[in-house]
């Protein structure tokens, strides 16, 4: 277990650069802290997600369990060297994807973010889980990630755009479509 804070600001990180878990001073703006950071975003999102009404328990269950393994990847990210997520934790994704997937209609449109409050906000949670993974594919780029960070967002973004679909749903608003057809009617009336 790594040092607790006792002192919430240290005055360290005025200089621009900030600790990595393992002791090591890097740029604030460098591509692990980016990584790292967004997952944390991430992180904060399913929070504000967590904190809509309508959430079902079994999600709310599940979401929880995702921030605390999203806390464990942004600890591998932030600590070169450490493993904490495995390909058990991406097939636990798939199968939880499968089951949420499995009652649903089969998709014949493209989906527009809303359906509620608390399905628009897990895709807002969608679209920084996919910025995530984009900081950690950067991250890959310039040193050692490990394929499973970026396996893991990548279902997980799947996982919650199919769970944006359920709350939709659930909530008695439904799926907002997107209305392809509408500019083939608006240019006609112009």
């Amino acid at each position: 277990m790594g040092n607790r804070l006792s002192k919430i600001y240290t005055r360290t990180g005025d200089d621009g650069t900030t600790g990595l878990g393992d002791g090591t001073r890097t740029r604030k703006d460098a591509a692990r802290v980016e990584a790292y950071g967004t997952v944390d975003e991430l992180n904060s999102t399913i929070g504000v997600l967590l904190a809509c009404d309508g959430v079902p328990d079994g999600i709310r269950e599940l979401l929880v369990g995702i921030q605390h393994a999203l806390f464990d990847l942004g600890g591998e990210l932030c600590v070169p060297g450490m493993e904490t997520i495995h390909d058990v934790d991406v097939a636990a994704l798939e199968q939880t994807l499968d089951h949420y997937n499995d009652d649903l209609p089969r998709l014949k449109e493209f989906i527009l973010p809303g359906g509620g409050m608390a399905a628009a906000q897990c895709h807002v949670a969608r679209t920084v889980c996919r910025r995530a993974e984009r900081r950690v594919v950067t991250l890959a780029r310039e040193g050692s990630v490990r394929p499973q960070a970026t396996h893991y967002l990548n279902r997980l973004s799947d996982l919650l755009f199919v769970l944006a679909r359920v709350l939709a749903r659930a909530s008695g608003h439904g799926e907002v479509l997107w209305q392809h057809e509408r500019r083939k009617r608006d240019n006609s009336n112009g």
